[in-house]
């Protein structure tokens, strides 16, 4: 059950970051769990865990960790040649 409840608040977490970069197309589910699980990992590492937390996620740093993740791959992805 903690599985799912991560997975959602990974969910959660990825739409919140792509709102706030406001990308012009939305993220498919799949990209909003990874988006937010891999910027909770990465804002939790570079900015600690303070905030409230939820699912065992600090949500703040998750979230500025999601956005990070979320502008690095637009950044990449229309680089234009």
């Amino acid at each position: 059950m903690h599985l799912i409840w991560t997975l959602i608040v990974g969910a959660l977490i990825g739409a919140v970051a792509g709102a706030i970069t406001s990308t012009k197309e939305s993220m498919n589910w799949l990209a909003n769990i990874v988006a937010g699980l891999v910027g909770a990992w990465l804002g939790q590492s570079l900015f600690g865990s303070w905030g409230p937390h939820l699912a065992g996620m600090a949500l703040i740093p998750s979230i500025i960790g999601a956005v990070i993740v979320v502008a690095a791959v637009l950044f990449f992805l229309t680089r234009k040649n």
